[in-house]
């Protein structure tokens, strides 16, 4: 079994020259590997490696890794602990959102050419926004992994994107990024350990804010989100042709069931290596929940069928 002291740190350099962080929890001698896509608030750590404890339950990676595949997570830029964006430097008002999915997609590619060249074989996942900076790389470059796990993808959402920011306490007209404080967000996401490990990972990284319990986040995601509630997603589905898993929990308000189906249904991928999954009870984090060794189970079963 792997511990926390087997997470690694890497180094890789986008084509404009950009530093990205990528993660890495490995067995000995591993032939194939995943890479693992964050959403759009929570760096690669504080989603797929969360600090819970002492022990690594609450951790995808080591699941991974426990599973015989090295796993892997990028930040992506402006993230984590990847360079941060100039924009962060000045107020938000002066520029739009600096990185959709359709600019990530070159720290996507950037990050797995690193993996590919150590490893025989490489499956690619997203979360939420990963989604679609997996599908957006697919898209834009020949790369073929053997497989796309879409967890709580959002592509073409029924949700009205104003009322659900609202909701959140988000401003729906977007500028270049919000600073997520630690009392909005922990009464937004109701504590608890996992929200404490989430956070005390982000505030360890370049996102946290000096002499402030807040952090900040670029909005390219929500503006990408803000896309897909009105039927424009930043890829097309059909684009994405390697197997793959949709799975999502069925309790996700954000990544809707019929918005989930509807993306299934345009993958062009036609075999029977293509599936979608629902996991009762689980939110759009069923990475954390009660669920989650359910989901790290289903996506080392898929790639065993793949």
């Amino acid at each position: 079994m792997t511990d926390p002291s087997d997470l690694q740190r890497h180094d890789v350099t986008a084509d404009d020259g950009t530093r990205l962080r990528v993660y890495e929890v490995a067995p000995e001698e591993p032939t194939e590997a995943v890479l693992c896509l964050h959403g759009g608030l929570t760096p690669a750590r504080a989603l797929f490696a969360p600090p819970v404890g002492d022990g690594t339950s609450h951790s995808w990676l080591h699941a991974v890794a426990d599973g015989g595949r090295a796993a892997y997570a990028l930040d992506v830029r402006g993230y984590g602990e990847s360079e941060m964006l100039p924009e962060y430097d000045e107020p938000a008002d002066q520029s739009d959102p600096p990185v959709r999915a359709w600019d990530a997609a070159q720290d996507v590619k950037a990050a797995y050419d690193f993996v590919s060249d150590r490893h025989d074989t490489t499956h690619l996942l997203g979360v939420s926004w990963g989604t679609m900076t997996g599908g957006s790389f697919l898209e834009q470059y020949d790369d073929r992994p053997a497989s796309f796990v879409q967890c709580a993808p959002v592509y073409k959402s029924p949700v009205d994107f104003e009322a659900a920011a609202a909701a959140l306490g988000l401003e729906t007209d977007l500028v270049a990024y919000i600073v997520e404080e630690y009392d909005v967000v922990k009464e937004r996401q109701g504590g608890g350990d996992v929200f404490e490990a989430v956070w005390a990972a982000i505030a360890e990284t370049n996102q946290a804010l000096e002499d402030e319990n807040a952090y900040v986040a670029q909005t390219g995601a929500l503006a990408d989100t803000k896309d897909c509630c009105a039927g424009n997603p930043p890829y097309d589905a059909e684009a994405i042709d390697v197997p793959t898993l949709v799975v999502r929990g069925s309790e996700d308000r954000t990544s809707q069931r019929e918005d989930a189906l509807a993306l299934y249904d345009e993958l062009d991928v036609a075999d029977d290596r293509t599936e979608y999954a629902e996991l009762r009870g689980g939110d759009h984090f069923v990475m954390h929940s009660h669920r989650r060794h359910d989901l790290y189970a289903a996506t080392n079963a898929f790639y065993d069928r793949i």
